[in-house]
């Protein structure tokens, strides 16, 4: 098994940073995007439900009415690539059954072995949450992909800037999500930094390894 080395992944995390001016004229090839979707695809979540979609926005007429709706941020606009951050609203016992089936496909075993599994997950999600509460933990679920998608781009060299000055509500009618039953939670920008972003030349402000770090 292929290991990433220790200080490539240190030197390409205090590289990234929230980008703030991307360069237009600068795209990711499509073999790198295609890493970072499958890079997506691969984002862990709990029971493994993976309650969520990722929305990627290519067409610039649309990205423009986006920017609208992100308080005027031009990275919607600018960057190369584009992901909204979508959940699922209200996850119902049908999502769950979605994914026994899909697990029973893809590892070769009977739906009904998986039984048990099936009910413990409409147990803690769906009879014991109110579709508040459902709808929080889905939303928690998404910040996983955010997380594991902004450390995937830093260390195939992509410049990439967390959004959450979003307005979802104009974002799901902007993209027809609710017709989906989806709405926006989380977006983010990937390209390459643009030279005129003085951000990119800034130090990384983080507190002391001791400060942050608790080990009991």
């Amino acid at each position: 098994m292929n290991t990433i080395d220790h200080d490539q992944l240190i030197n390409q995390l205090n590289w990234r940073y929230a980008t703030k001016q991307f360069d237009p004229q600068r795209k990711i090839s499509a073999k790198d995007w295609a890493t970072l979707e499958e890079a997506l695809v691969l984002t862990p979540s709990s029971f493994g439900l993976q309650p969520w979609k990722f929305i990627v926005v290519s067409d610039p007429a649309v990205r423009e009415k986006l920017v609208g709706a992100s308080w005027g941020q031009r990275q919607v606009a600018d960057a190369s690539h584009f992901v909204v951050f979508a959940v699922k609203k209200n996850l119902s016992e049908q999502d769950i059954d979605n994914y026994v089936k899909r697990i029973a496909e893809v590892r070769g075993v009977p739906r009904e072995t998986l039984g048990g599994f099936r009910d413990m997950m409409v147990g803690s999600l769906i009879k014991a949450l109110d579709e508040t509460k459902r709808n929080f933990w889905s939303t928690k679920q998404v910040y996983i992909a955010l997380g594991n998608f902004l450390t995937s781009a830093a260390l195939l060299g992509v410049d990439a800037c967390p959004m959450e000055g979003i307005e979802p509500a104009k974002y799901d009618q902007i993209l027809g999500l609710d017709k989906l039953g989806l709405t926006a939670t989380v977006a983010a920008a990937a390209g390459y930094r643009a030279t005129t972003d003085n951000y990119s030349q800034a130090k990384k402000v983080r507190f002391p390894r001791d400060e942050v770090l608790v080990k009991v």
